[in-house]
């Protein structure tokens, strides 16, 4: 049973991609790539598409972004198409939501139908820090989030908690905390874009990233990963006995 499904959710995990792949592929113009007016046709019709149908562009990106982690997909690219799409705010309620869900969803799978290989694979390498969340597993987990996770890969992430048990409830909301800064960053970088493409009649990369829309988020970016950094010293700096 558990070959058969570990099978299904990979090539569900594949035809999701090849049909994003394609759908995005088949839209682009590839001989106006260097064309800035193309993208501001693209823009403009981002803009008109999803402010005409904004609540039924909410939940197609919605699940599909549930679907998308649930089956071990990574989550930076969405965060940016979702402030671009939908803007700082709207952006970072919807992507935290449907990323925090797509995360609890492949937990639960992973917890229920794969925990023992979770447990081969990670275990092991991440034995020093079972005792830690053992003492409190929901502000554990919630700094490993805010943390960005340490750098460790994000399908990694949502599985880890498999190794020690983690409550559905305190994941759930660990994760939704945790999740809510460094998403806002990067849908602010999402929403920088579209805004610069909006108001530029030229394309100039330092333009670009010297415009506050961008600047701003990548200098707090920054300042979040050494925060992670200090994060990561005071409370995951435990060595193995």
């Amino acid at each position: 049973m558990s070959k058969k499904l570990k099978l299904f959710l990979g090539i569900s995990y594949l035809l999701i991609l090849f049909i994003f792949l394609y759908f995005i592929f088949s839209k682009i113009e590839i001989d106006r790539l260097n064309d800035f007016s193309y993208y501001k046709e693209i823009q403009f019709n981002i803009d008109s598409f999803v402010g005409d149908k904004l609540y039924i562009n909410l939940l197609v990106f919605f699940l599909f972004t549930l679907i998308w982690v649930s089956l071990l997909g990574f989550g930076s690219p969405l965060l940016i198409i979702s402030g671009i799409l939908f803007g700082k705010w709207i952006g970072t309620i919807v992507s935290v939501l449907s990323i925090t869900l797509g995360a609890l969803l492949l937990y639960t799978i992973a917890n229920f139908f794969f925990k023992d290989l979770v447990k081969k694979i990670l275990e092991k390498k991440f034995l020093k820090y079972i005792e830690l969340f053992n003492k409190n597993e929901f502000f554990y987990f919630f700094i490993f989030r805010l943390s960005g996770g340490l750098g460790i890969p994000f399908p990694l992430q949502n599985t880890l908690p498999v190794i020690f048990n983690m409550k559905k409830i305190n994941y759930f909301f660990a994760s939704l905390l945790g999740f809510i800064p460094g998403f806002f960053i990067f849908n602010n970088i999402g929403f920088g874009i579209n805004k610069f493409i909006k108001e530029s009649d030229n394309f100039s990369f330092i333009d670009l990233i010297f415009s506050k829309e961008i600047y701003l988020p990548i200098l707090v970016f920054l300042v979040f990963i050494l925060m992670s950094l200090v994060i990561k010293k005071k409370f995951f700096n435990v060595r193995n006995k």
